[in-house]
């Protein structure tokens, strides 16, 4: 009887655990935040961190100073109709320029690239919104071109919610309670969380766009 008891109540601790929320932004400031790879805008404006495209500069993502390996991670977005936006999810970046293997050929990153599976938003026609990207890597890992529901279920010019579950190989990706993407890939087992704003090259009319995040919280899995 006694043995029964200390299972379940150890049982409950560990439920307990992981139902916690870790707040990764403060709605305040962007301590625990640093930007890498490109050079656009990210500043604190009513409770949301706000990325501005900037022209003459690459992919530019903020990223944590953390890495998280399994885990449950929410978010709430809203983006400029006219740009392409993500949220990288067990990414990485390296201090030097590094060459590596990936699915048998040789890959370069330079110093500060970062790089890894990226959870897309696509305000486009297209509507990718929730889809998986590897960034800088392999490319699309899980598109919506078959998944209608999820297609329809991002709200042009609102508030969208995203939702990304890690479990081991297993990575599925919700957009606004709806599925999107849900595949297993176990090339990268832990990594960093970033707000990409996409380069836009010398397209000075692209400037000044945006793309907000808020709520942004993690439950990791132990």
């Amino acid at each position: 009887m006694k043995l029964t008891l200390l299972i379940t109540a150890l049982l409950s601790l560990n439920a307990i655990a992981e139902d916690t929320w870790t707040i990764l932004f403060d709605g305040k400031t962007l301590s625990g935040w640093e930007r890498h790879s490109g050079t656009a805008e990210y500043r604190v404006e009513e409770g949301a961190i706000v990325g501005k495209t900037v022209a003459g500069t690459g992919n530019s993502f903020l990223c944590t100073t953390k890495k998280y390996a399994d885990f449950i991670f929410e978010a709430e977005f809203k983006v400029d109709p006219s740009m392409n936006s993500g949220i990288q999810f067990r990414s990485a970046y390296y201090d030097k320029d590094t060459e590596v293997q990936i699915a048998g050929k040789p890959k370069k990153f330079p110093a500060d690239r970062v790089h890894g599976y990226q959870f897309e938003i696509d305000p486009s026609a297209r509507a990718y919104t929730g889809g998986v990207y590897d960034e800088a890597r392999r490319g699309w890992l899980f598109d919506l071109k078959n998944n209608e529901a999820a297609r329809k279920a991002f709200k042009q010019g609102e508030w969208n919610k995203a939702r990304i579950e890690c479990r081991g190989s297993s990575i599925k990706t919700f957009i606004n309670g709806v599925p999107a993407a849900d595949f297993s890939d176990d090339l990268t087992k832990e990594g960093v969380i970033a707000l990409q704003v996409h380069g836009i090259g010398k397209k000075t009319e692209a400037a000044g766009k945006e793309v907000s995040w808020k709520n942004i919280r993690i439950q990791e899995l132990k």
